[in-house]
């Protein structure tokens, strides 16, 4: 109860000089220690990394996560985390969340610049389709914000018919944008692709 009030006081110090992400390495590293659940103590360390980098305004949305660096480098991680509690290498450890962090960002902002190229790139393919084009454009705009999607959503949140935006889907499976996931003739998925592939390359989570 002692390491958790210690950990909570930490967490709260709106004193703390430190840098933040400094902080959040520290912090990680404590809960992990700390273990104080069952279960689960593995995920919500990581998710305790993005939430806090939000909750302090170093981010507007939750959209860095370290969970695919930890996992690459899994035996390098659980042996920091083992080497900090019996010989004390925090520099060590710091060094390597830090790098995490780095290479992390560095990657979604990649991911965001490929993603970027995808729309522009799918956009100026549909503008080609002539008269269904308009309503193609729509769902393809609606499909950057939900890359899953079934008939009815789209129609009730495009204010379209069911008729036009099974067209307009049709339209973006010939031109290899859409493709339709369930194999289904009633309550079909079509997926955004390419824009799932990019996002989803190598995020399997670690399970602990």
């Amino acid at each position: 109860m002692e390491c958790l009030n210690s950990f909570e006081k930490f967490l709260h110090d709106e004193d703390q000089k430190l840098p933040l992400l400094v902080q959040l390495g520290l912090i990680h590293l404590q809960f992990e220690t700390i273990h104080p659940f069952l279960d689960g103590n593995g995920r919500l360390g990581r998710l305790l990394i993005t939430l806090l980098l939000c909750a302090r305004g170093a981010l507007r949305e939750p959209l860095l996560y370290l969970s695919l660096y930890f996992k690459t480098h899994r035996g390098r991680y659980y042996e920091l985390l083992q080497r900090v509690r019996t010989d004390g290498v925090w520099e060590e450890w710091l060094e390597f969340f830090l790098e995490g962090a780095e290479a992390t960002a560095k990657q979604a902002a990649d991911t965001a610049v490929e993603l970027i190229r995808l729309f522009d790139t799918d956009r100026k393919r549909i503008q080609v389709l002539g008269r269904s084009a308009l309503s193609a454009l729509r769902v393809h705009e609606f499909m950057k914000k939900k890359p899953l999607i079934n008939i009815g959503v789209a129609a009730r949140a495009l204010n379209l018919s069911i008729p036009t935006v099974s067209a307009a889907l049709q339209r973006l499976e010939e031109l290899a944008i859409a493709k339709e996931t369930t194999g289904k003739e009633r309550d079909r998925i079509f997926a955004y692709t390419r824009y799932l592939e990019i996002v989803s390359a190598g995020t399997e989570p670690i399970q602990t």
